[in-house]
């Protein structure tokens, strides 16, 4: 049984396929934006991941949103998410408040997916 890493360093893995299963570590964008662009970044990040794993968002079987500020920021997330997913398509989803790696840092996302 073979496990395939995808963009790895000496912390982290970026994907981790085994078998049709596809793991992503959270994605994070870069600095200075709002929330509703750093979720656009991070699911266009998210896009990229899954193409190199073999998948897409209409194979995510289940996410988790983490937001620095879920009482501001739970609204123009879910407009970029809702507007990214394909219709009927929605992966299980668990979204929260955290205090995230960086102050700058507004949404990260973590998903897992089936390859196509």
């Amino acid at each position: 049984m073979t496990i395939n890493r995808i963009n790895s360093n000496e912390r982290l893995s970026g994907a981790v396929t085994f078998k049709d299963l596809v793991f992503l570590s959270g994605q994070v964008p870069g600095d200075g934006q709002d929330v509703a662009s750093q979720t656009q970044e991070v699911l266009d990040r998210i896009d990229a991941l899954l193409a190199q794993a073999g998948s897409d968002k209409d194979h995510l079987l289940n996410a988790t949103i983490y937001l620095k500020d879920i009482g501001t920021g739970f609204a123009p997330m879910n407009a970029v998410w809702s507007a990214w997913l394909s219709p009927g398509m929605a992966p299980t989803r668990t979204t929260l408040q955290a205090e995230l790696a960086r102050p700058s840092v507004l949404v990260e996302i973590s998903v897992i997916a089936v390859r196509k």
